[in-house]
C-alpha cells in the first residue's frame, strides 16, 4: 500500500473519474456576431483546481482525510512488523502458532484493503462533488469573460484527447478566467503548504499558473 493516501488519490484522477464539465445554460445562445470567428482555448479542469477557492477546498479536504490516512498507515506498519516478526521467529514456532499468526496477518491485510478502498471511494466522491460545484461557478465566469472579450468559441484542452493541435499563447484564457474568478469569489490566495506536506495532484507540486496550450490548432482563428 502506498504510504500516503492523499498522494495516491490525486485530484486529477478524481476529476477524470467522476467530475463532468458543467452543462451550458439551457437558454439559447446569443447569435454569433458577424465577422471572423474569434477562438480561445482553456485548460478548464486545471483552471478550476488552480483558483484560490479550489486550492483552499482541496487543502481542507486533505486535512479532513488525514486521520483516516494515518489510521491506514498505522495498520500497514503493524502488518509489516508482524510479518517481519513471523519471518524471524517462524522456524522456532510450532505449526499451530505459525498458522495462527499467519491468519492474523491475513485478516489485517484484508481489513487494510477494505478500509483503503472505502477511504479511496469516499475521497473521490468528495473531490468530485467539490469539483462539480466549483466548476459550475467557474464556467459562469468563463462564459461572461468570453462574451465580453468577443470570443465566439472556447475549446477545452484539459484532456489528452483534445482535438486542438496548436494554439498561440494569446489564445489561452486559462489564467484570465482564474484571475476573474478569484476577484469574484473574494477568496484570498491560500498560504503555501508547510514543508514536507503532501503534494497535490499525482504526487506533484501544487498547480501553478496555467501554461499556454502546449498542443498546438491549426492556428486558431481570431
Amino acid at each position: 500500500m502506498n504510504r500516503s493516501l492523499v498522494l495516491a488519490l490525486s485530484l486529477a484522477s478524481a476529476m477524470a473519474a467522476g467530475a463532468q464539465m458543467p452543462a451550458p445554460p439551457a437558454t439559447a445562445p446569443a447569435p454569433a456576431p458577424a465577422g471572423p470567428a474569434k477562438i480561445a482555448v482553456i485548460a478548464f479542469k486545471a483552471a478550476v483546481a488552480q483558483t484560490n477557492e479550489g486550492q483552499r477546498d482541496f487543502a481542507d479536504l486533505e486535512k479532513k482525510f488525514m486521520p483516516r490516512e494515518n489510521q491506514l498507515k498505522a495498520l500497514n506498519d503493524e502488518i509489516e512488523a508482524l510479518t517481519k516478526q513471523l519471518q524471524t521467529q517462524g522456524p522456532t514456532l510450532n505449526d499451530a502458532e505459525r498458522a495462527s499468526r499467519a491468519k492474523t496477518i491475513d485478516e489485517k491485510k484484508k481489513k487494510l484493503e477494505r478500509d483503503a478502498t472505502d477511504a479511496r471511494n469516499d475521497f473521490q466522491q468528495e473531490v468530485g462533488d467539490m469539483y462539480n460545484t466549483l466548476a459550475s461557478k467557474v464556467y459562469d465566469v468563463m462564459s461572461s469573460y468570453a462574451q465580453q472579450a468577443g470570443f465566439t468559441l472556447i475549446l477545452d484542452v484539459s484532456d489528452q484527447q483534445s482535438p486542438v493541435l496548436f494554439a498561440t499563447q494569446n489564445t489561452d484564457i486559462s489564467k484570465a478566467v482564474i484571475d476573474a474568478y478569484n476577484v469574484k469569489s473574494g477568496v484570498p490566495v491560500p498560504p503555501p503548504p508547510p514543508a514536507g506536506a503532501a503534494a497535490a495532484p499525482g504526487g506533484q507540486a501544487r498547480p501553478s499558473a496555467p501554461k499556454p496550450a502546449a498542443r498546438p490548432a491549426t492556428p486558431a482563428a481570431h
